[in-house]
């Protein structure tokens, strides 16, 4: 069928975007000239504005009546060819439903987090790949498209607040909860050991509340921003260090140098992708998604020493 008209829905969050990214880009490719919609949540705007990829976006904040009703609105007014849910859930699934769709697609109900969702698609495919990334490119491709070139167009942020004038790690402290965190004195140790030994200083971005955390970290320097001045400064930044979270996964999208600490969570379905990330955990760990409120034994593991080293690793050849 012809496909003028493309919805992409993945309302959020920062990584899984990140991760829909290759796919909705090989949609792009293989329907030249198509006008390509992505709905997403407004707080994750900044990864799909200028990037180059969504002609439009479509903000659904399901706090507030006003945004939904636009949502709708806008929703009903296009006549869509396809509408695609990378997400699985009811409440992604029902935005390809209030769309005005000929074809509306996700994955398998086995596949799903919440199977219910594929009461709302006409068509179901089974994508079998470990990683997330790949499962979306086996959708996309159901579709027509190709996978040979991954690609993950991201825009290029703005700057926001104040980073050293000299080289810098960039750390992203804060995850998802609390379990996937690394504690704050391994991130104390871990700064001294940079300052004394390298010519980097640490940097632990954030949204506010990241201040609150450095305050237990002497010596490393805080950047405040929003997801644009994330971008702006890990492009800048002369490698990363991330958890499983949203900027780790940024990082391995723009191709930064990378150390990635994980823990209870599984890195080969969900880690870093691509190759400039060197993943780090410990050997034996559980696997666990569940969002307990104090950090993992897995994460208290990993010390400060065993990230220096394998940070020293990943710098050596660019210093």
């Amino acid at each position: 069928m012809p496909v003028s008209s493309i919805l992409v829905v993945r309302l959020g969050a920062m990584g899984d975007i990140i991760h829909a990214l290759p796919a909705a880009a090989a949609l792009k490719r293989a329907f030249p000239g198509c006008a390509l919609s992505w709905a997403v949540e407004p707080r994750w705007r900044d990864l799909l504005e200028s990037g180059g990829l969504a002609d439009s976006l479509i903000e659904i904040d399901r706090r507030g009546y006003r945004s939904v009703a636009l949502a709708w609105q806008r929703l009903r007014s296009t006549a869509f060819d396809l509408a695609i849910d990378f997400q699985g859930l009811i409440k992604s699934a029902a935005v390809t439903r209030a769309a005005r769709a000929a074809e509306r697609i996700g994955f398998e109900r086995a596949q799903l987090r919440e199977p219910a969702a594929g009461l709302f698609y006409t068509r179901r495919f089974h994508c079998p790949a470990a990683h997330v990334v790949d499962r979306n490119l086996e959708l996309a491709a159901h579709l027509g498209a190709s996978a040979e070139a991954v690609e993950f167009p991201l825009p290029p942020g703005r700057p926001e607040g104040d980073l050293p004038t000299g080289p810098f790690i960039l750390a992203s402290p804060l995850a998802g909860w609390k379990a996937k965190q690394w504690p704050a004195g391994h991130w104390s140790a871990l700064a001294r050991l940079i300052h004394s030994e390298t010519p980097y200083q640490l940097v632990l971005n954030g949204p506010v509340g990241v201040a609150q955390f450095a305050s237990a970290v002497p010596g490393a320097a805080i950047h405040v921003s929003s997801v644009a001045g994330l971008i702006h400064a890990s492009r800048l930044a002369s490698a990363v260090i991330g958890l499983d979270s949203g900027p780790l996964h940024l990082a391995a999208a723009l191709s930064r140098p990378a150390i990635a600490l994980f823990g209870p969570t599984d890195p080969s379905r969900n880690g870093p992708y691509g190759p400039t990330v060197h993943c780090l955990r410990t050997p034996g760990a559980d696997t666990t998604y569940a969002r307990r409120p104090e950090i993992h034994p897995s994460m208290q593991a990993l010390t400060p020493t065993s990230v220096f080293r394998a940070l020293i690793d990943l710098l050596e050849p660019r210093r």
